[in-house]
């Protein structure tokens, strides 16, 4: 069966083999497509078109770099078409991968600015914003469960009580993003590199 083929829902228990590296075109076009399928948010499509239908990264790699996409400045999924496409095709990768995620919806949004700001006021319109708004919701906490996934399957216990301790911090107690941070990384960085000098040795 050809990867094209494969069922898009499962992912392989063992890493698979990567797929040619795409050209400036294609990292344009695709990124294109994500962001004007990106309904709610396009890093449900992101992660599925470049993990699940091109396999241009593995479960774990997508996870990597947008952890270290989430922990720069800017919004994350513009940082990880930076990063991505660099990664893949240098400096002009990230050029073409990034203007492939923020021209057409620009474009378009400011063709629905300019309509919202005529009609913004009618009621049928905002309900619909409201519908919208779930269905967002929805899809955020499907790519996170997506996300999780390969942790889950590996039972890593460090990885898993570092995880839960920053939702505890952020979602439960409240405290300030930048301060969790400024704690969860060196901690992270600290914990994974003596774990993994330890079972080198």
């Amino acid at each position: 069966m050809s990867l094209d083929s494969a069922p898009a829902a499962q992912e392989p228990d063992i890493p698979t083999a990567h797929a040619a590296p795409p050209g400036l075109l294609d990292l344009f076009l695709a990124f294109a497509r994500m962001s004007l399928a990106g309904f709610g948010g396009v890093l449900v499509f992101a992660r599925r078109a470049i993990v699940e239908q091109h396999r241009w990264m593995s479960a774990d790699e997508f996870n990597e770099t947008f952890a270290l996409c989430h922990f720069l400045p800017g919004p994350n999924i513009v940082n990880l078409s930076m990063v991505f496409g660099s990664k893949l095709r240098g400096i002009a990768g990230g050029i073409a991968a990034f203007a492939g995620l923020l021209l057409p919806p620009t474009l378009i949004m400011t063709v629905l600015a300019i309509v919202y700001a005529r009609f913004g006021d009618l009621d049928v319109l905002r309900r619909s914003l409201a519908g919208i708004s779930c269905a967002a919701v929805g899809l955020l906490i499907a790519v996170v469960f997506r996300m999780i996934t390969p942790l889950l399957k590996r039972m890593d216990p460090v990885a898993l009580i570092l995880m839960l301790g920053v939702f505890l911090a952020i979602g439960v107690l409240r405290l300030p993003l930048p301060t969790v941070l400024l704690v969860a990384i060196p901690v992270s960085i600290a914990v994974t590199y003596f774990l993994r000098r330890k079972v080198a040795a």
